[in-house]
């Protein structure tokens, strides 16, 4: 059974990726070299971070790094916020008395600024901020705090804080919030990858805070019905969204059907809250099985009833499920590195363009 949790910051309970990008950037312009998007960013980035910077500008001092990046962040750490579901699952273990610890290399102005105005700072029984190699410092933790690590969970966003559950023993748990994709997670290959904290906490819950294995999971699952649809707008262009749920990879928004409730009803809702866009003239277009789909996170088995529908506007605004929108021209659409079942839909519903 869990009782102790060692929990990652950056990525695993607060979103700061936006603002350490552009810090990296800062340093990256006053070292003389070419700024990255915030897509490589994610996909080179790794801890220790000297490594990173090693690869990037090895011409720089570690002592100059640091004052470059902290002078940019410390004037971008602003947009630094709660995670969604985070607080919640903090509230969970505190009711449960799971004795919480943060390891994080976030340095200790920045990790004490967060923590205040997250209003995190109460939760733990102890922080540890500041290091470098969080490898180095788990058994340390465990020794100091008298953690059993059978009974000790480290959740965190990175390969390297799966490597640190490793290295202490612990039980490891991957989120898909922050900066590593679940292609990047799966490698490092943690007991268990989470789409958020708020399906850990779900699952934590249902198995009586032992952490489920992932045959568990999937002989306690039955078949799910999702609705999806290709929005179209006035000018034919159909739009498409990419979510770290799909390895990354462009597709349509949608989601579950709840008990009860119509398919197009789940539809319009799903819709609604992913994109916030009212939509119309809703068809029916095919349905799809997607079972064992090595794209989507987890091992899942998917009813997908594909949609078309239509919407005036294009005042898209996502929610946390996704990462990126663009409207496009089919023919652009079918350019992009697309999921599997999106590419099957697309191609019945527009066969000559395929």
């Amino acid at each position: 059974m869990i009782r102790n949790i060692v929990f990652d910051w950056s990525g695993t309970l607060v979103d700061d990726l936006p603002a350490v990008w552009q810090a990296t950037n800062h340093v990256f312009a006053l070292a003389g070299r070419a700024q990255i998007s915030l897509e490589t960013f994610r996909a080179e980035f790794s801890l220790p971070f000297k490594h990173f910077y090693d690869r990037f500008v090895p011409h720089i001092s570690a002592t100059e790094l640091e004052k470059w990046f902290r002078a940019r962040f410390d004037e971008v750490q602003h947009s630094v916020v709660r995670l969604p579901h985070s607080l919640e699952f903090l509230e969970l273990c505190k009711a449960r008395g799971i004795r919480s610890f943060v390891l994080t290399s976030v340095f200790a102005e920045a990790f004490e600024t967060q923590a205040r105005t997250t209003g995190f700072a109460n939760f733990f029984e102890h922080s540890y901020f500041g290091v470098m190699d969080k490898r180095e410092k788990i058994l340390e933790i465990l020794r100091e705090q008298k953690l059993d690590p059978t009974e000790t969970l480290f959740i965190g966003d990175m390969q390297h804080d799966i490597e640190t559950a490793k290295h202490g023993g612990l039980q490891s748990c991957g989120v898909l919030t922050g900066y590593n994709s679940v292609e990047q997670l799966r490698a490092a290959g943690p007991d268990l990858i989470v789409e958020d904290l708020g399906e850990l906490g779900s699952l934590l819950k249902k198995h009586n805070w032992e952490l489920p294995s992932k045959n568990a999971i999937e002989k306690a699952s039955l078949p799910v019905v999702t609705v999806g649809a290709l929005i179209v707008d006035a000018e034919g262009d159909v739009l498409m969204i990419r979510t770290h749920k799909w390895s990354n990879l462009w597709g349509i928004p949608g989601g579950k059907v709840k008990f009860g409730e119509p398919s197009e009803a789940a539809l319009r809702r799903e819709l609604k809250e992913e994109t916030n866009l009212d939509v119309s003239n809703i068809q029916f277009v095919l349905v799809q099985d997607c079972i064992h789909s090595s794209e989507f996170y987890r091992d899942a088995h998917f009813v997908l009833l594909n949609y078309t529908c239509k919407s005036i506007s294009r005042d898209v605004r996502l929610n946390n499920e996704a990462e990126e929108f663009r409207w496009l021209k089919p023919a652009e659409a079918f350019a992009l590195p697309l999921n599997k079942p999106t590419r099957v839909l697309l191609e019945a519903l527009y066969p000559k363009t395929a």
